[in-house]
Formats: structure tokens, sequence, C-alpha cells
């Protein structure tokens, strides 16, 4: 039932976009016109070049990238209402060759019988193989079949680059909070296609663990919406009063105590901090939990953590840092939920890692002798010699290259005495470090004069 149309070959004038009265929620109230769709306002808005594509009817051929529920086959549907074009669907995971090439050789025979275009919708094109796209390629190229696939995966890495470079690709993003619940207010009061015939009251603590666990995705959102609305009995007066625990209980997922813009949030990120920081990897590990299944973006986690490497474990483990970015990346890379290991890695490499405060409390002092007007001359035997005339001003004359001396340590300073910002501590690397900068000590009280 998820097809627009009541048939393979049945165009969306034909067949009017009818869906059954038994389909499910999601599918009743698919988006008919662009006016009714949601999200995705970077392509879509007015103005936009996509929305201005649909609206000229100049779409070639394109590809939906996104991940599941955000109106990657809703959109096709739409444009599908809004084209000239005869409309066919096929799915990645059912289509063999053979349907392929028939309804390509049909598209062929129908633009040189009455010259109609053919929009060919392949919902998860990432399904099929080398071989099956390839024998998209050659009507692709000729404009004989507007091709619109949708797939959740990266089309770099899961579609032929004939075929990419042959087309445009778009990336869909997950509905916001606002968004999703604005999906809700329309099923709950649409009477026709929604749940308006019903006397619904969804309470303000139900309807943010729906959008929560939604995580951007709308059929799930509506999935669940619809079955706390089916099973749960009307009172007295005919109302299905819908509360927090009984969308727990429809959705499967328990609910977080946690608002993403209030105390919760801010408390909870503090929580998670402040347990990384004291060296405590379980309780880092709860909090963490607690922000994901709350639905907290995994990536404000994440840059959380890089501050965290730097200000407060340092050069006392200096990987710390790297962890903390590799863990960003990964998160933007592989997306939710497999984001939440390498988030976890991090944590508790951080949590279990030395600590030390020497990065942020030697920037921080060095920033306070600035802003206090501490002014300190830079030496001419520092200052840069390498333009016409700086000789003349006496520029670079004097430095002592580091590399002629000793463990490439010159008895030279540098305009700071050393140990005014930064303070080593005897922390994991740091300590090293530390023995290390005593050493070189010796070594400039102890350096050769240099040779004139």
């Amino acid at each position: 039932m998820d097809d627009l149309f009541t048939s393979e070959s049945a165009s969306p004038g034909d067949a009017g976009g009818k869906i059954s009265p038994n389909a499910p929620l999601a599918a009743r109230f698919r988006p008919r016109t662009l006016e009714e769709y949601v999200g995705q306002s970077h392509l879509l808005a007015p103005g936009k070049p996509l929305r201005r594509l649909i609206e000229a009817d100049r779409l070639t051929s394109l590809i939906l990238f996104g991940p599941p529920g955000v109106g990657k086959t809703s959109l096709a549907e739409v444009i599908a209402r809004r084209t000239v074009c005869h409309f066919e669907r096929l799915n990645g995971v059912e289509a063999a060759v053979a349907d392929l090439r028939r309804v390509l050789a049909a598209a062929v025979t129908r633009l040189k019988v009455n010259g109609r275009r053919t929009v060919l919708f392949i919902d998860e094109i990432h399904r099929f193989n080398k071989a099956q796209q390839d024998v998209l390629l050659p009507d692709v190229e000729a404009g004989s079949v507007r091709l619109i696939g949708a797939t959740t995966h990266n089309p770099s890495f899961y579609i032929n680059g004939p075929l990419v470079s042959r087309s445009q690709i778009f990336q869909l993003e997950p509905l916001s909070s606002a968004e999703v619940s604005g999906l809700i207010d329309a099923a709950l009061t649409d009477p026709e296609r929604g749940l308006g015939k019903l006397k619904v009251e969804l309470t303000p603590e139900a309807r943010a663990h729906l959008i929560a666990t939604s995580e951007g995705d709308a059929r799930r959102a509506l999935n669940g919406l619809e079955i706390a609305a089916l099973t749960t009995p009307p009172d007295a007066k005919g109302v299905v009063s819908i509360d927090a625990a009984i969308i727990e209980e429809c959705v499967q997922k328990k609910r977080v105590l946690y608002d993403k813009d209030e105390d919760q949030h801010y408390d909870t990120i503090s929580a998670f901090i402040k347990s990384v920081r004291g060296s405590d990897p379980d309780s880092a590990l709860y909090w963490l939990a607690k922000m994901i299944e709350a639905g907290e973006d995994p990536r404000f986690i994440a840059r959380r953590l890089i501050i965290l490497a730097s200000e407060d474990i340092g050069l006392a483990d200096p990987q710390g840092l790297v962890v903390a970015v590799a863990a960003l990346h990964a998160v933007e890379f592989i997306g939710m939920p497999e984001g939440k290991i390498p988030l976890a890695e991090a944590t508790l490499y951080l949590a279990c890692a030395a600590k030390s405060n020497s990065s942020v409390s030697g920037i921080g002092s060095a920033v306070e002798a600035v802003q206090k007007g501490e002014v300190v001359q830079v030496p001419a035997y520092l200052r840069d010699a390498h333009y016409p005339g700086a000789k003349r001003l006496g520029h670079g004359a004097g430095y002592e290259y580091s590399h002629d001396f000793p463990g490439a340590i010159a008895p030279q300073r540098y305009g700071i005495e050393p140990g005014r910002f930064f303070q080593p501590t005897d922390h994991g690397y740091e300590a090293k470090i530390k023995a290390r900068l005593a050493e070189w000590e010796k070594l400039r009280a102890h350096a050769p004069k240099k040779k004139s």
C-alpha cells in the first residue's frame, strides 16, 4: 500500500493517488503536494534549487539520500504528481534485471510513440548490484527515463560512479522536533486521512517522548501515535487520553527525564563532564547513555569531549585530544545508533587518562597578561630579518640558531621567563615534559658561547 498508484503502469493523473483507508497512518498521511510536504526546507523552501526544478518540471535524474522516514519516497511521489511524465516504481530489494529491462524498453517506446517521458522511481537503489545499476546507464544518459533513486546509504560508496555522475544528489535530513510536532498536530486534526475522527488528547510529556523517540523519523512518529490512539480505550466522554506511559508502551522505549533546553540538559552534561574529569568511567557511561537515549545531538557530546580532552587532560595524555576528535569524525561519518560506540570509547579513554589542566590555565594566564596591557617588546634578535632593510635596523642580529647547540637548545630566551605561564604537573606524559624542560634549562646554563 506504499505505492501512490494503482498499478505499475499508472500515471499520477490516472490513479488519483487514492490509498486504502485501512492502510497505516504513515501511508495514508503521505503528502500529496509540495505544500503538504514536511521538512527539507534547505531543499524545498520557496526559491531553493530543488523546488524550482520541480515547479518548472526541469528535473533530470536525481538521487535522494537520507535516513529512514525523512520523506524520500514521499518526495518522489510529490514530484510524480507535479510532472507530466509517466511514472514507474521499482524496489531495489525485489526488482531483477528483467524488470529493469521491461520498464526501460517501455519507456523508450513511450518516448518514440507519443513523446512522453518516464519517471522511474527506484526505492533502496543501493540494493542493486553493479550489473543492475549498469543496465540503467544508457537510458539515463540518453534521457529516455528520469531516474529518481532513494537510498539510506551514501551514494558515493554504494552507487556506481557513472550513475552518480549523471544524477543530481540531494541529501535529506531528519525532521526537526518542531516539524515532527507539526506533523503530529496535522494527523490528530485531519478527519479524512488522519485521526481527526477520534477525540485524542496527547499530554505534553507524551508528545515530547514521541518526538524524542522518533529521532526525526516521520514514519516512526506516526506509527507510534496511531498505535497509542487505537489501543487506548476512550473515557466516558469518548476522549482518548494518551500520556507518556502509554507512548512508552507503544514505542517500546522508556521515557528519559531530560529536557534538551532546560535544567535536565545542563545538569546531565555537567554530570557527564565532571565524571570524566573525575576519572569515574562507570558514571560517565551512565550519563552518556542517558543523553543518547534522550535524543541528545551526538555531535554536541563529541564537541564537549574535545573541549574536555584539551582542558582537563591536556599534555598528561596528548592522545586524548586525538581520540576525542576521531570520535566526532566517526559519529559524523557513521551516524547513530552505531555512533554511540565511538562516543563510549572516547568517554572511557578520557575518563581513564591521566589529568592535567596546564593547557587551560597556561593560556588563561597568558591572555590575562595581554588583556591587562602587559607589553613585551619583541627582542631585536627575534625580529624578522628577511625583508630589505631589516639588517640595517638590527633585526635578527645576535640570533642564535638552536640546532648549532647541543640538544638543539640555545642559551637565548624568547621574551618570557620560563614557568611564567606553563607549569607542568607530574601526571602522565606531562611528567616527561617537566623533566625535559628541566634538562633543557641545564643545557641553556652550560651552552657554549657561539663563535662570532
